[in-house]
């Protein structure tokens, strides 16, 4: 073990990209990390970035896709559920202004012509789409249409029919199950709540506040040039599709790792006043999981021990201080983000390849590494 760290530690300087931050250790850490999960795995590509107190570093490896360049901090690519966590904020912008409640019924905020199923008595509330805890199922029973038409999948209604006479697998609030369909019911509830398309409401509520200019759920034709292409299971490439308004709100957008440091570095500004309000319940714990039943899909990037909104909270184990977390996976390409947010440290990653065990190494990796900058 020790001979392999040696010999990758040697290879540190050929295989990163460029770097650049005040804490000299900082940007070590970036790289050596980088490079022991790269050359550990069979991946096109690979970026990793991290923020410590306000300085970051970024280091990519690879390749963006067969005939380009190194990854680097501007390089486009999709973060899947990644994106459940924004939808998480801006409910809770929309809390904070008082234009919804936690503990509202869905129903109060959708405007379909279904009856929202209720178990037990117990109604789906707002709070228990952005915990997983609506008993919802993990994805809609639908066709998909052709990739080029978006508008042929995730309907209002295909949406409709999968609430229409299907029983919730538990009762609202008793258990947790990871559920894309419940976030893509919060984004309609919150667009018919403000009464604009969700997509603007990010844009005025989080992205455009934040100044995350490179965060977006359709790119331009430049940012498509720097794509980061995704590849399947089996290595081979897939191409870049369109986006299904449908899945805004469970993981359509797409971003840069300097756009995710810099939402890391929000996140962090625990004193910030700026969206001090939405931060706070964004990230409170608001269901923990003693006593649920079942708990299933949570625990693939560390062990969940609460929720926030959309964020996977860790409590503190040993050295390693309190993590809020999330991971996504969406077309060939898979990510992770993690902080810690009273030790001022966030960790973003990305590989271009579904590599389920690659997946789990760099969750790991991601969490230790934030271990080591920001011990308790």
């Amino acid at each position: 073990m020790l001979r392999s760290f040696i010999v990758i530690c040697g290879l540190t300087v050929a295989l990163t990209a460029p770097v650049t931050a005040e804490d000299r250790m900082l940007t070590e850490a970036v790289e050596l990390t980088g490079t022991i999960l790269f050359v550990g795995h069979d991946v096109p590509g690979l970026v990793i970035g991290v923020v410590r107190n306000g300085e970051t570093a970024v280091a990519g490896f690879g390749k963006t896709r067969a005939d380009g360049g190194e990854p680097g901090g501007d390089t486009m690519m999709r973060i899947g559920s990644i994106t459940k966590v924004f939808t998480g904020l801006t409910l809770a912008h929309l809390v904070a202004d008082g234009t919804v409640h936690l503990t509202d019924p869905v129903a109060r905020h959708l405007d379909w012509d279904v009856a929202i199923p209720e178990k037990d008595g117990n109604a789906i509330r707002l709070v228990d789409l952005a915990t997983h805890a609506s008993g919802l199922p993990r994805e809609i029973d639908a066709p998909r249409g052709p990739p080029d038409q978006p508008e042929a999948f995730h309907t209002e209604e295909q949406f409709t029919a999968n609430l229409k006479d299907k029983p919730l697998i538990f009762a609202p609030g008793t258990g947790i199950y990871y559920s894309n369909f419940a976030f893509d019911v919060l984004s309609s509830a919150l667009a018919n709540a403000a009464g604009k398309p969700y997509d603007e409401l990010l844009s005025a509520r989080v992205l455009g506040p934040i100044g995350l200019s490179a965060t977006t759920f359709e790119p331009t034709a430049e940012q498509r040039r720097d794509l980061m292409q995704g590849h399947g299971f089996d290595g081979e490439p897939w191409p870049d599709t369109v986006t299904s308004p449908g899945i805004y709100g469970s993981g359509g957008l797409f971003s840069t790792a300097n756009d995710m440091l810099h939402w890391l570095g929000w996140n962090l500004d625990r004193f910030g006043r700026d969206g001090a309000e939405a931060r706070a319940i964004s990230q409170a714990a608001h269901l923990f999981r003693d006593n649920l039943d079942p708990v299933y899909g949570m625990d693939e990037s560390g062990h969940m021990d609460a929720m926030g909104l959309g964020w996977v909270v860790m409590q503190p184990h040993g050295d390693r201080p309190l993590i809020l977390q999330k991971a996504g996976g969406m077309q060939g390409v898979f990510s992770y983000l993690a902080f810690a947010p009273t030790r001022g440290v966030g960790v973003f990653v990305a590989i271009n390849q579904y590599d389920f065990p690659l997946a789990m190494a760099m969750a790991e990796t991601a969490n230790e590494l934030i271990e080591q900058l920001a011990p308790r």
